[in-house]
């Protein structure tokens, strides 16, 4: 869920994946894995990859929130 999110904001910034790697200061790889939520960013990273494509991590975490609450836990 988290990684559609991630890539989403990616792709509207018209940013590869190689593109956000350089930017936020990661290996393509690791965009990857968190793109298919093979891995969970901490919250550090969440705000380096939102710095990097614009996005606003208000807005992934409020969203996450709201698409999770649809999901019993």
């Amino acid at each position: 869920m988290l990684g559609e999110l991630l890539k989403n904001a990616r792709i509207a910034a018209g940013m590869t994946q190689e593109d956000l790697a350089f930017k936020a200061g990661v290996d393509r790889s690791y965009v990857s894995m968190l793109e298919r939520d093979l891995k969970s960013p901490t919250l550090q990273m969440l705000f380096r990859i939102c710095r990097a494509t614009g996005a606003s991590p208000t807005r992934i975490v409020s969203e996450l929130e709201r698409n999770a609450s649809g999901n019993s836990m």
